[in-house]
């Protein structure tokens, strides 16, 4: 699963897709997002920009919103057999921002270590997800949002039994194109990212508290004070 990220300066991801227009008014750092949070997203809509969604999916047919607090995942191998994925699987799509996430790791004596996922460049990236608008009785509209994961690659496995999807940059249009597209086609782009390209470190337990949205929450930890890089 996908269940904390960060975006610590949306403009880096803005600035390398000028196609996507930015809001007028940026937001802070993020070092802590957590789900039912509004998270940046850009949807399939003709001129895609970036707008706040709320973190975990409210299908437009749902009775009750509280029902987002167990979507913030779909699976993307049955994301055409769930009522509340299909049809916005072919329909409803789109991007969110980030530049790293966490996982955590289970240690030997049972306890678990928060760790940082990100690019090896630094370079920051598009969740894969799936967007919908719930209408409240009182005529209020809630956007939300879901992030798609898939198996992890050889970089993650070794910590979690799922990963985030992360689309490959040159199919960012296609996913984002408007209109209905055949459920096949769009399954299709979503692999786990090549692990090559990523980086694992072990940061703070301060990310465990999702009241905690500093730097601190990225900051690397290690025996004796060794850098907390797992992976080259």
């Amino acid at each position: 699963m996908c269940g904390r990220f960060t975006l610590i300066r949306l403009a880096d991801f803005t600035d390398l897709f000028p196609w996507i227009v930015s809001p007028e008014a940026a937001p802070g750092a993020r070092y802590n997002i957590a789900p039912g949070q509004a998270v940046a997203a850009v949807a399939n809509h003709e001129r895609p920009k970036v707008e706040f969604y709320q973190w975990g999916l409210i299908p437009s047919w749902a009775k009750d919103p509280s029902i987002g607090q167990r979507m913030i995942n779909a699976r993307a191998e049955t994301l055409a057999q769930k009522p509340a994925f299909r049809t916005a699987l072919r329909r409803r799509r789109c991007l969110i921002p980030a530049d790293g996430f966490y996982e955590w790791r289970r240690n030997r004596d049972g306890s678990k270590a928060p760790v940082y996922i990100r690019m090896a460049s630094g370079r920051p990236f598009g969740f894969a997800g799936l967007w919908d608008e719930w209408h409240g009785p009182d005529g209020s509209v809630a956007p939300s949002c879901t992030i798609i994961t898939t198996t992890p690659n050889e970089l993650v496995r070794g910590i979690h039994d799922r990963m985030p999807v992360i689309l490959m940059e040159d199919v960012y249009r296609q996913w984002l194109e408007p209109g209905e597209k055949a459920a096949e086609e769009m399954a299709g782009l979503l692999l786990p990212y090549p692990a090559g390209q990523m980086t694992a470190v072990e940061v703070s337990r301060a990310v465990n508290n999702p009241k905690n949205d500093s730097a601190e929450c990225i900051k690397e930890v290690g025996s004796g004070g060794k850098t907390g890089l797992l992976f080259p």
